[in-house]
């Protein structure tokens, strides 16, 4: 197994030094913190769903019978993230009222004895989560969106999820990425392999394996064109970051389409922080694309425990 961390080097600068100590005495001692907050990007305009998002978020579009965020905030609540923070835009009402308590509905499903919908209906928030709600005045990028939680998550590590991305895993793939984090205590991002023409789809990484599911990353490029493409490891929609990458976001000129990368942010922090890519153990949906909605719909209502055996039949008598 390579060496993972970096022997002291005693020639380094007195410049450098400084600025380590000043910017771990700007995060806090990461050590004995726990991941409790997420943000998640959400003020996109979904224009590759038109016309079907045209009134309504992308987010709020259902696989089977839950909408893409709720995936996403099921699985940071099975993390241990009990604060959501949402990045949004003035049309993206509807997700707030997803997780706000909707007293008519509640009081009808009592009235008429539907106990077992009232409990899915209670559910979508437990009472120790806390639903938080910050608008993304422009659409000016990933990073600026994470930008826009800062306040909100202050000198604490945080999770940060695309719920374009379904991510299905046992455990949950941000679970397993926080394990991770309580190990390294260091950035985290999910990749998975990709194939040599997608990678202009994605952030690059590259580095040294640590493992067969762990590297220390050394560079990360947004989107590169295949022949200049590091590796073919791609960035999926699942990050745990330290709050230093706001500091390196902020600095960061617009990048690849104009926009503040999340990406570049994470480029600047490689230069004074460790950060890992994690290949999870899973399975992810692009449900930013119609195929891997299409995907997503029909691989979890074949596994869904009321709705599978019917619709695998259904599938099964199909003349295709």
């Amino acid at each position: 197994m390579p060496e993972l961390i970096e022997k002291p080097c005693f020639c380094r600068s007195i410049q450098q030094l400084w600025q380590s100590v000043l910017f771990s005495l700007l995060q806090g001692d990461l050590s004995m913190q726990l991941v409790k907050k997420a943000i998640f990007p959400v003020a996109g305009l979904g224009t590759r769903f038109l016309p079907a998002t045209k009134a309504q978020p992308k987010e709020m579009m259902p696989v089977v019978d839950k909408p893409l965020i709720q995936y996403a905030v099921e699985e940071a609540y099975a993390a241990g993230v009990r604060e959501m923070i949402f990045v949004t835009g003035r049309h993206k009402r509807a997700i707030e009222d997803h997780f706000d308590m909707t007293y008519e509905l509640e009081v009808s499903l009592e009235n008429a004895q539907k106990h077992e919908l009232l409990k899915v209906v209670r559910s979508i928030k437990p009472k120790d989560m806390e639903c938080i709600y910050v608008r993304q005045a422009q659409a000016l990028g990933l990073g600026h969106a994470v930008l826009c939680g800062q306040r909100l998550v202050g000198n604490e590590p945080f999770a940060v999820l695309l719920a374009d991305d379904l991510m299905i895993g046992e455990p949950p793939v941000l679970k397993q990425m926080v394990d991770q984090f309580n190990d390294w205590r260091a950035s985290i991002l999910a990749v998975q392999e990709v194939p040599a023409e997608h990678t202009k789809r994605y952030g690059i990484v590259a580095g040294t394996l640590v493992n067969d599911h762990l590297m220390d990353v050394s560079n990360i490029v947004e989107k590169p064109e295949p022949e200049v493409a590091p590796s073919r490891w791609g960035v999926a929609g699942r990050y745990i970051l330290t709050p230093g990458v706001f500091h390196e976001i902020a600095a960061q000129p617009r990048g690849v389409g104009g926009e503040i990368q999340l990406t570049d942010g994470i480029a600047a922090l490689l230069r004074r922080e460790k950060v890992f890519a994690y290949r999870y153990d899973g399975r992810r949906y692009d449900c930013g694309s119609k195929d891997g909605f299409l995907e997503a719909n029909v691989e979890l209502a074949l596994r869904h425990p009321e709705l599978g055996k019917g619709f695998r039949d259904y599938l099964r008598n199909l003349e295709i």
